[in-house]
């Protein structure tokens, strides 16, 4: 199946070579020449990855990607700057963006980017939808995690998990001996908006080891894989 991309672009030769790109690569292309008709156009269809140019008239593609995140939408969006202060990258990834492209860029590194948001939206999505079919009770290892009551029972104690530490082990639970990486593992605990350090998510994993595991064990069901992610070994 086709992805669907979403552009916003007001430069009329940069739009049509970024459509004539990407409907190259076999992506169906919506464009729209500014701010206020992409917002229009994004309900309309089930879009895979939105591209904005960030100064546009009208509406900027700073303000686009605001009113989509505060709309509920969860949709990669990748930006297109001319700018190349770090200050306006930090901006736009504040305001929910995935991932940018400095004007002028490269084909190649367009697509690069596109694919690999495509790639990681998607592992995020079956991640997700995966772990949201688990039944009310599932196990860690020997834990037994009571997803109705919050509560984690090993070795004749039961200790309470937050809602972030559940969603953890609901993902985990969910794909045993699957490594995942730690974007893939951000996107679907804290959503693709959050802005942040993977030294949270590893600060949650160790929390969730130690409610899992016996105080003599020496050994995780969750492990680390260096440079990747985590790995649950049952």
């Amino acid at each position: 199946m086709k992805a669907r991309i979403l552009i916003a672009e007001d430069d009329t030769p940069i739009r049509l070579g970024l459509i004539a790109t990407l409907e190259s690569e076999s992506y169906e292309v919506i464009a729209a020449a500014d701010g206020v008709q992409a917002l229009k156009l994004y309900p309309q269809g089930k879009f895979d990855l939105v591209i904005l140019d960030v100064m546009m008239p009208k509406m900027s593609g700073y303000d686009v990607c605001r009113e989509l995140r505060a709309g509920g939408g969860r949709t990669p969006v990748l930006f297109l700057t001319a700018k190349g202060e770090e200050i306006d990258k930090v901006v736009g990834l504040k305001l929910g963006a995935d991932d940018y492209v400095t004007k002028p860029f490269g084909v190649q590194e367009l697509l690069a980017r596109v694919e690999a948001l495509l790639r990681r939206s998607r592992a995020t999505i079956a991640v997700s939808e995966s772990a949201a079919a688990l039944a009310p009770v599932f196990y860690l290892g020997s834990a037994e995690i009571d997803r109705r009551r919050f509560v984690v029972s090993r070795g004749g104690r039961t200790e309470a998990v937050t809602a972030r530490e559940m969603k953890l082990a609901e993902v985990f639970a969910a794909h045993p001996g699957e490594v995942l990486t730690r974007d893939v593992l951000l996107n679907a605990v804290w959503g693709v908006d959050y802005f942040g350090t993977t030294r949270t998510l590893d600060q949650h994993v160790a929390q969730l080891r130690k409610k899992l595991e016996p105080l003599e064990s020496g050994e995780s069901v969750i492990q680390t894989v260096h440079g990747i992610g985590y790995l649950y070994e049952p």
